[in-house]
């Protein structure tokens, strides 16, 4: 929506000269105007939940300030204004300009789609980041939007995530038959392979289903995030590493006409702002994960505990069989997840010597 708003600048033009007898100063009032717009955001997460829920407030906020209020942005948490899962359907509809989620929430629409949230096994934030905004993939994922009538960027990421809460210990590959889990993306139809029974719930519908046996286990995002949800009150074991979520980017999704309708410099403040709230969320993970953590298990009794070998290898192997079978669905599913994989080959290669070189030696100095 936009409006016209009149501004008065009032400006005083002295006016110099030798006259007759006297001088004067002349005031012209000169009307200018200046289009505004008043946006709406839906997001598919509960509105106050750290970093993911409070990430879009902060937006718009930058948004509003930086804009001097010609672009104000009012956020609608799940369930709010949409459901957590019509969030894509609304913005392409243009119901609501703005929608903040997650891309692989959307497969139902392309499969493919998935790859700009996480792929099994595939990058942390970091290569992620790279890989959108200097590595080709910002310009796939907008030709994979482009005929919903959208524009995605990227606006936010988990970092490495958790495997999740499970209601009884996970030693072998037999554990996981017949497992009822939460869990989205390309994981989900991983873990239907290796023999579990995958759903997808909303984030606000996952305690009240672990806690009434709907299912038996879920993965959400990591200790920030599923301490907050209170999902200690319900499982009894915290999992890890996260195989199916290396990083989680989060998307800010425009409808195309609206984002064409503002003015450049407004275009640039919205992609810029993203940047810096992409930012901002790998930061507060970073910073908050580890001491929810500690009060996960010193505080509140939750046994910590790392997936076997054995598990995390067959799971490895059913996520190449999953993403190869995306891939061969058309053309552009080829090329997108190719160009994840070429990059993620390409990117490791640096990673293995600076990274994860320098957190081995890290460690091995504080043994």
């Amino acid at each position: 929506m936009k409006h016209t708003l009149v501004a008065f600048a009032f400006l005083a033009l002295a006016m110099g000269g030798c006259t007759t007898d006297t001088g004067s100063d002349r005031d012209a009032s000169v009307a200018t105007t200046v289009e505004t717009f008043e946006w709406k955001l839906i997001t598919t997460w509960p509105k106050n939940l750290p970093a993911l829920g409070t990430a879009p407030e902060r937006l718009a906020v930058l948004i509003d300030e930086m804009s001097a209020g010609q672009l104000k942005i009012k956020v609608y948490g799940a369930g709010e204004l949409t459901g957590a899962t019509e969030v894509f359907d609304a913005v392409s509809a243009g119901t609501a300009e703005m929608g903040h989620g997650a891309a692989y929430y959307w497969v139902g629409k392309a499969p493919v789609a998935a790859v700009f949230t996480t792929l099994p096994f595939g990058m942390n934030a970091q290569e992620m980041n790279a890989r959108l905004h200097f590595g080709g993939g910002l310009e796939l994922w907008r030709e994979l939007y482009e005929p919903f009538n959208l524009i995605p960027m990227a606006a936010g990421n988990s970092g490495v995530q958790m495997a999740g809460w499970f209601n009884k210990e996970i030693n072998s590959l037999e554990d996981l038959k017949g497992l009822k889990m939460r869990i989205p993306g390309l994981g989900a139809e991983v873990m239907n392979r290796a023999g579990a029974a995958p759903v997808y719930l909303p984030g606000g519908e996952i305690f009240t289903s672990l806690q009434t046996g709907v299912i038996d286990a879920t993965e959400w995002v990591g200790p920030l995030n599923d301490q907050t949800l209170g999902l200690h009150e319900v499982a009894k074991y915290y999992y890890y590493p996260g195989w199916h979520e290396p990083s989680a980017a989060i998307e800010l999704i425009v409808n195309k006409e609206a984002f064409e309708s503002l003015p450049i410099h407004l275009q640039r403040m919205v992609e810029t702002t993203a940047r810096a709230i992409n930012q901002d969320m790998v930061d507060e993970f970073n910073a908050r994960n580890f001491s929810s953590l500690r009060s996960l298990v010193e505080e509140h009794g939750v046994e910590l505990r790392k997936l076997p070998a054995d598990v995390l290898q067959r799971l490895r192997e059913l996520s190449d069989e999953v993403i190869d079978e995306v891939a061969g669905t058309d053309e552009l599913s080829q090329r997108i997840v190719d160009s994840y994989r070429n990059f993620q080959r390409e990117i490791q290669s640096w990673s293995d010597i600076s990274e994860y070189a320098y957190f081995q030696a890290r460690d091995a100095e504080g043994d």
